[in-house]
């Protein structure tokens, strides 16, 4: 057998994508959100001699810089859109009644120690046996110093989980109804499981006084250090604000957040050009054109956006001037469409970024829905139009007999909208809504 070998040449045409550096970092600048924004440049400033991020104003350093980006509306005070008021917190509040309340003693001292491993909810975040068996104190001592700190105000700190917190704030409340005490003690998981003919006879009392237990409960806290100040407290920065006036049409304005000014140390970079050394010279150069690459990104990025918030605008423009309108229905692609993007360019700019319109903050992407439903009339209903109407049914039902899921789809296909009993229980579900059994009320 002869095996012959033929070589040619063959030429094919394969067309591929290749993601270079800059473009990589110019989409992960359009993913971030105000706060990466700002410690992406406070990084890059710290990396690159010739940046300067948001400068302040000097006439001395004014000639030695050039603008990187315009800043929109730059005497915009943000202070107005943050809290400047700075509460007592919850460590502070109890050690000041622990000094007022009790001797300089030993067991004082274990007070404040149990008031260190306090969460910010208020609960004892500790374990006491393992506590017990190091030998640090002895069992009286620290029952007593639990009773002395879950004595303090508010009701219901110190407790070791939500049964013991609800207890504590009941037992002194003379507003409580009859057995209530009692029935957080010995029958709480009846009770939340609202098995209540067990407890209706233990008690010898009706089914509309267990009902009477649970509407008091609900009225207690579930965390009562929730509403001291704690020491971290996030707040939205929007990225766009909404500007109405009755003169024009509604349109949207960047922030100092969105487009950052940023400032290159020309005078600077002039003297290491100087330099006889040509690594120096080098190094100057490529430090230029890290800030030119950053300077395009910012005023791309900040482009973006504002063309995508001002399309979002001109779509859900009923809705902006009246809450009480519903959205329209609208999709990544059709704004990708309008502005000739792509729809992962779009996805990533309306997530993190935020709206701030007279009646609220909005993140970007909740003005996106789907049309989900048509209504027999031929109205076009999205998500939350469906939701809405869901609510409204269970809003207005009788308590005593609350409406089943089949009930509701029933009640709304007479009203036009045609859903099944599954689309309504995961509707009622993201709502936070419970089933019908656990909406029931006695009287």
């Amino acid at each position: 057998m002869s095996l012959r070998q033929n070589l040619g040449q063959q030429q094919t045409q394969v067309q591929k994508l290749a993601m270079t550096q800059r473009m990589q970092q110019s989409i992960r600048m359009l993913k971030f959100n105000t706060d990466e924004l700002q410690n992406y440049l406070k990084q890059q400033e710290l990396e690159n001699p010739f940046i300067i991020v948001n400068p302040r104003q000097d006439k001395n350093e004014s000639a030695n810089v050039v603008s990187a980006s315009q800043v929109a509306n730059s005497n915009t005070d943000w202070t107005e859109f943050t809290s400047s008021r700075q509460g007592q917190s919850l460590f502070d509040y109890l050690l000041d009644q622990v000094h007022l309340t009790m001797r300089k003693t030993a067991l004082r001292g274990w007070v404040i120690f149990l008031v260190d491993h306090l969460d910010s909810n208020g609960y004892l975040d500790l374990d006491l046996d393992q506590l017990l068996e190091s030998d640090l104190i002895d069992k009286t001592t620290l029952i007593d110093a639990l009773t002395l700190l879950q004595n303090l105000d508010p009701p219901g700190v110190g407790a070791r989980n939500l049964q013991e917190c609800l207890i504590l704030q009941a037992r002194d409340d003379k507003d409580a109804p009859l057995y209530t005490t009692d029935v957080l003690q010995d029958d709480f998981e009846n009770f939340i499981e609202r098995k209540w003919k067990p407890i209706s006879h233990e008690y010898e009392i009706s089914l509309g006084q267990v009902q009477k237990i649970l509407d008091y409960v609900q009225t207690l806290s579930p965390a009562p250090g929730s509403e001291y100040s704690q020491e971290e407290v996030g707040y939205i920065q929007p990225d766009l604000i909404l500007q109405n006036d009755q003169e024009k049409e509604l349109d949207v304005k960047t922030t100092k957040q969105t487009m950052p000014k940023v400032v290159f140390r020309d005078k600077y970079f002039q003297e290491m050009l100087n330099n006889k050394d040509p690594q120096v010279k080098e190094y100057a150069e490529d430090k230029k054109k890290e800030f030119a690459a950053i300077y395009r990104d910012i005023e791309q990025r900040g482009s973006t956006l504002l063309r995508v918030g001002r399309e979002i605008v001109k779509r859900q423009k009923k809705f902006l001037l009246d809450s009480s309108k519903p959205l329209v229905p609208l999709l990544l692609r059709d704004v990708a469409n309008v502005l000739k993007l792509h729809e992962s360019t779009i996805s990533r700019t309306v997530n993190g970024k935020y709206l701030q319109t007279p009646h609220g903050v909005y993140e970007l992407k909740f003005f996106f829905s789907q049309a989900v439903n048509y209504s027999t009339e031929g109205t076009i209903l999205t998500a939350n139009d469906v939701k809405a109407r869901i609510k409204a049914e269970i809003m207005a039902e009788n308590k005593l007999k609350p409406l089943s899921d089949q009930k509701i789809s029933k009640l709304l296909a007479s009203e036009g909208l045609e859903l099944s009993r599954r689309t309504v229980a995961k509707y009622r579900d993201q709502l936070n809504i419970p089933s019908s059994s656990q909406r029931k009320k006695y009287s």
